[in-house]
């Protein structure tokens, strides 16, 4: 990423009269939705929020799970915790797992009507015995009460899975309506840390509705085709933050 010393970026920006298909990730679309006014100072502007501290221990539990279902997917044999769970699928084996997992790259589809190419990283895949994808994603949390299966996830959360649910069937695949979070809940009810914390893992379901991903997309391609900055949604803390420190800055 290049910026120039007024923290201004000036490399993969949005040009509306540009041919070349211009890249925009699975969280760049959540950023829209959740205020289009960030999505375009940063996009078409080069203006980005601030970047926030990496969660290193949930890359760390990250990391573990992929390297656990993937000792039973190259046995093509489900996680006990599968079977346990009444799961009837087993870890997808595929040559593009490993970029379809990694950041930057993941899984990505060519939207033609707004010359967008939609990409998104996945954690993992499952496959039923119909041949179906699973769609899943890890968390990792840290809560009081047990996480059951009809946990309530955050609404970024599921549009998370949906959007890459979306993104498989436009590769071509059959994808389940079903995906599943494996919650890796972190245990603080130990009477010591004695350098160790223990997780305990909760797949949990959801039902994933696909239809509003087109639009999402459309209005996005519009916002950006804009020529004017769009209003900030109305409780954005990075926006409410600029307004109150223009405030400031001309008293």
């Amino acid at each position: 990423m290049t910026r120039k010393t007024t923290g201004v970026r000036t490399r993969n920006l949005y040009n509306p009269g540009a041919d070349k298909p211009f890249k925009l990730s699975r969280s760049k679309l959540e950023r829209f939705m959740e205020c289009p006014r960030c999505f375009y100072l940063d996009r078409r502007l080069g203006v980005d929020r601030p970047d926030l501290p990496s969660f290193s221990l949930n890359l760390a539990v990250d990391e573990l799970l992929k390297r656990e279902f993937d000792y039973y997917r190259e046995r093509g044999e489900p996680h006990p915790l599968m079977r346990a769970a009444g799961i009837d699928a087993i870890p997808f084996r595929h040559e593009s797992l490993g970029v379809w997992r990694e950041n930057f790259k993941g899984v990505e589809y060519h939207h033609a009507p707004t010359n967008l190419v939609i990409s998104g990283a996945v954690d993992d895949l499952w496959v039923d015995p119909s041949g179906a994808l699973i769609i899943v994603d890890y968390k990792a949390t840290s809560v009081k009460d047990p996480i059951r299966a009809d946990y309530n996830s955050r609404q970024s959360y599921r549009r998370q899975l949906e959007i890459y649910q979306w993104l498989f069937r436009q590769n071509g695949f059959e994808v389940s309506d079903t995906a599943y979070w494996v919650y890796a809940n972190g245990q603080k009810g130990r009477e010591a840390f004695n350098a160790r914390l223990d997780f305990e893992l909760t797949f949990v379901p959801h039902q994933g509705q696909t239809d509003w991903v087109e639009d999402c997309i459309r209005a996005a391609c519009d916002c950006l085709r804009a020529d004017t900055i769009p209003d900030a949604a109305g409780e954005c803390e990075f926006c409410l933050y600029r307004a109150a420190a223009r405030v400031r800055e001309s008293n």
